[in-house]
């Protein structure tokens, strides 16, 4: 079964949802149109055929024929006990609750943005297209992967006078496992082979600007802190061959599709921001006289 694209946070856990939006339809009362006949009967309300195989297909991710009684039998089951937890629900006013109707919304606004991306990517990427973004790829991979130790600390200053002790002849690899706050400090520092790409950038940056067994001459600031990097290694890269990254080419020509549609969906469209606004309390009243 063919599942959706997901574009990241806007459909995140959309699947969990897809069963919640049936049932709230079911629990509200509303009559499914060509629903099918009934595999049950609550109270004589009617859970259709057309429910429960829709229901059976998203949690088994399997078609009905492949499932053994045993299975089709516990998952009516399940869509049963949904349903008397919804009822109770309606019957306790859940379904009046103001972050219970936003979650509805959402899985509304989540359920319809799955069905229109997936009918804007009804056709699939072309090998063409594969092998075009294939060759972008490749061409943006770095000229070296590097081995390289590093030590973190938590202040510049600190950093600084460690580079200063290692300048007079200190062992790079015995500073790095008494004052290291990185989990490498046991190890020396060592960080292994790696591409610059694995890393966050300002160390990848002065990792591709250092020579073989040269040090960074001053601190280099990440969000983790404070780096002295040596890098004691490189080597050419070798990128992976087209034929091992088909699949991942084919999520990003995909992805890349989805983004171009959302930012086609913004043209002659006014969208005004006033979150700020929204969240800015009003002034105080002027004081009386």
């Amino acid at each position: 079964m063919k599942s959706f694209v997901v574009i990241p946070a806007l459909l995140a856990g959309a699947f969990l949802l897809v069963a919640c939006g049936k049932k709230d339809e079911a629990a509200s009362g509303t009559p499914v149109a060509d629903a099918g006949p009934a595999v049950a009967t609550i109270d004589g309300k009617a859970i259709s055929r057309a429910e429960y195989e829709f229901y059976a297909k998203n949690v088994s991710r399997k078609d009905l024929g492949e499932l053994t009684p045993q299975e089709r039998e516990a998952i009516l089951d399940d869509l049963i006990r949904l349903h008397l937890v919804a009822d109770t629900a309606v019957k306790n006013g859940l379904d009046k609750d103001a972050d219970v109707e936003q979650a509805m919304q959402l899985t509304r606004l989540n359920l319809l943005t799955q069905a229109a991306v997936k009918k804007e990517l009804a056709t699939l990427p072309t090998e063409q297209e594969m092998r075009a973004e294939y060759e972008t790829f490749a061409a943006a991979q770095p000229k070296y992967e590097y081995r390289a130790r590093h030590i973190l600390v938590a202040t510049e200053q600190f950093a600084q006078n460690l580079i200063d002790r290692i300048n007079k002849g200190a062992d790079f690899a015995e500073i790095a496992r008494k004052e290291s706050m990185d989990g490498s400090k046991s190890q020396g520092g060592d960080l292994g082979w790696f591409t610059p790409t694995s890393m966050v950038k300002p160390f990848a940056d002065a990792v591709m600007a250092l020579e073989k067994g040269k040090m960074t001459t001053a601190p280099v600031q990440s969000q983790f802190g404070w780096h002295i990097i040596r890098v004691d290694d490189m080597r050419d890269l070798q990128v992976q061959d087209y034929a091992e990254l088909q699949d991942e080419m084919r999520k990003r020509v995909q992805q890349k599709k989805v983004q171009a549609y959302l930012e086609t969906l913004k043209k002659d469209r006014k969208i005004e921001k006033t979150l700020d606004a929204a969240a800015t309390p009003a002034p105080p009243p002027p004081a009386p006289g």
